[in-house]
């Protein structure tokens, strides 16, 4: 599969280079990697749009940073997993949580240790989403729960509540190239007994959950929010991550016209994972 690459130059980066990605991501991106002057995003080719694209940055020119500029390219999928693993780093989450390649070495004495390999596949551990969704995973106890991880991109938050002795876990992404990323990854992590689907909220059927999460955007977390609460279990929490600060309202009107109950949130440079209960 090819990719299209978009490499964005925005300066001031903050706030900017995290609403711009936010709008991508309502288009199709997938993946994005910081850089000094901005960021890279990610998406497959048939999905891209260079009109959508250009309407993503126009409305962001006034008002909007100094500098904002994006230049195109395409580039096919095993170039994007070069690039990945020349940039790639790991990363420790609470202190509790590590996120590695197979080729950075093993931290001794760590309670999580995770290696992943992804393609193309949003959820490395290092965009502030991800790290929120761990701190949340860390702080609640999963042992013997079962979990559904939607959206899982590459498996990892769903590796890592099988680690914290879930019961059953699922994982849902309706992306191929994800699917298929968090079967490898649950394998290369010794899961064998997880359950991973491809398609959508559509597939939820008559089993529920102690504890569901979504990182996924804000437009899909309100369309699926029904579907999410009707497989939670009474006492359930509902967890979610994948929108700005600035959007908390929405998605907490949302939940409550659904009869959640708001129960903790984490903000991480303006994006924002949210806690919730289902009485």
């Amino acid at each position: 599969m090819n990719y299209i690459e978009l490499v964005c130059r925005v300066i001031p980066a903050e706030p900017w280079s995290e609403i711009i990605i936010a709008e991508l991501a309502e288009i199709g991106f997938e993946s994005f990697a910081e850089t000094e002057e901005g960021f890279k995003a990610y998406v497959p080719s048939e999905l891209f749009s260079k009109e959508e694209v250009k309407t993503v940055f126009e409305r962001k020119r006034s008002p909007g940073p100094g500098e904002l500029s994006y230049t195109i390219s395409e580039i096919g999928g095993k170039n994007w997993n070069a690039v990945w693993e020349t940039n790639f780093e790991d990363v420790l989450i609470a202190g509790q949580c590590h996120i590695r390649a197979p080729f950075h070495n093993k931290v001794p004495g760590i309670a999580y240790d995770i290696v992943i390999e992804p393609k193309m596949s949003f959820g490395t551990g290092h965009h502030e989403t991800t790290v929120l969704m761990i701190e949340w995973l860390l702080q609640t106890g999963l042992e013997g729960k079962d979990v559904l991880d939607m959206g899982c991109g590459t498996g990892v938050l769903a590796i890592l509540a099988a680690k914290k002795g879930a019961a059953k876990v699922t994982a849902i992404d309706n992306y191929l190239f994800a699917y298929e990323n968090t079967v490898e990854n649950a394998a290369r992590n010794g899961i064998t007994d997880m359950r991973i689907l491809h398609g959508d909220a559509s597939l939820l059927g008559d089993e529920t959950y102690d504890v569901i999460i979504a990182n996924i955007t804000r437009n899909v977390l309100l369309e699926d929010m029904a579907a999410y609460v009707e497989v939670l279990k009474p006492g359930g929490l509902l967890i979610l991550s994948g929108f700005l600060s600035f959007d908390k309202d929405i998605i907490f009107a949302g939940a409550n016209q659904h009869g959640l109950q708001h129960a903790g949130e984490k903000e991480l440079r303006d994006w924002v994972a949210m806690q919730l209960i289902k009485p």
